[in-house]
């Protein structure tokens, strides 16, 4: 495959840039959503993320002409969205794994029943089926985790309608972790960047970047539990918070990576155009549909196995 263009290197600063305020725009939001706790606004803000991403996925195929069933992919993952928030914000505190399996089931079998209506042309018959259920894992199923995540803890001073803190505090530790992994892997790549970590897939990432994500993501979850131990308490001890902070690390940047993966063999620069600097709504949470699950599951069955 042909390499992509490199910007020239007078365009850093401007993409430094724009890329800082989309940052800054992000960050208040959150922050405003966060101090509004309204269970609402909390998943609005994924649902957006999660739905725009999916079409942007779906768009890329496209565009790439590549096969895909795009509106049962974003009818599908939009539903199930739907069902999920529908039961959060009734108060529930989980939704069956039954829900996600017959998601999963209905994504498959629906789109086998759509290519029964064309003829069999090779491996492009399940390209088709392929594609469609890899846009709904990718985004809606795997990024809705953190929907999972802000009512995982129990909470027993919950309000109806509003994000208990313990839920807020958990989510916002989440993204700051994985905020600072791709931060610090950007701005120590981009400064002493020189070994090269796999070319073939991303030519910017570097082994320092790599170095300065893993710093950078100590400082972001160590930080936030020595300032809030009371809200965070389910982390337990400092070792647990470490050793998340190194695997959410690991794994933002295998997310980071796999979007990189998606948009090379597509011949896509950026998912979107969403946000100046960043690209679009899978460029921004892409390492997040990585982080979300693992950070989900060590609380199921590490550190909160009897809720």
């Amino acid at each position: 495959m042909a390499e992509l263009p490199q910007p020239p290197a007078q365009s850093k600063a401007i993409v430094f840039v724009r890329r800082s305020a989309s940052t800054l725009f992000l960050w208040a939001l959150v922050t405003s959503i966060f101090m509004s706790r309204y269970t609402w606004a909390f998943l609005a803000l994924i649902a957006v993320l999660a739905i725009v991403a999916t079409v942007e996925f779906f768009q890329m195929l496209r565009a790439a002409e590549v096969k895909c069933f795009s509106r049962f992919g974003i009818l599908l993952s939009a539903i199930y969205s739907g069902i999920l928030y529908f039961n959060f914000m009734r108060g529930e505190n989980e939704v069956s794994f039954a829900v996600d399996a017959l998601a999963l089931l209905i994504v498959l079998a629906g789109a086998f029943t759509l290519q029964l209506r064309h003829p069999i042309h090779g491996l492009e018959s399940l390209t088709g089926v392929a594609t469609t259920l890899l846009g709904f894992v990718y985004m809606p199923f795997l990024f809705n985790f953190t929907a999972r995540i802000t009512f995982i803890v129990p909470d027993t001073a919950r309000v109806a309608g509003v994000v208990g803190e313990h839920g807020a505090f958990l989510l916002l530790w989440l993204l700051a972790v994985t905020k600072f992994t791709d931060m610090g892997a950007y701005i120590v790549g981009s400064m002493i960047g020189r070994h090269k970590m796999i070319p073939h897939v991303s030519p910017g990432k570097t082994w320092e970047g790599f170095g300065g994500a893993l710093v950078f993501s100590q400082i972001a979850a160590c930080g936030f539990y020595a300032l809030f131990p009371a809200q965070l308490f389910f982390f337990q001890k400092w070792s647990h918070v470490a050793f998340l902070g190194i695997l959410l690390a690991v794994l933002a940047v295998i997310g980071d990576l796999a979007e990189s993966v998606v948009k090379r063999a597509l011949h896509a620069k950026d998912s979107g155009k969403m946000l100046p600097g960043i690209g679009g709504s899978l460029d921004l949470i892409d390492s997040i549909c990585f982080t979300a699950p693992a950070l989900y599951f060590y609380l199921k069955w590490v550190l909160l196995p009897n809720s």
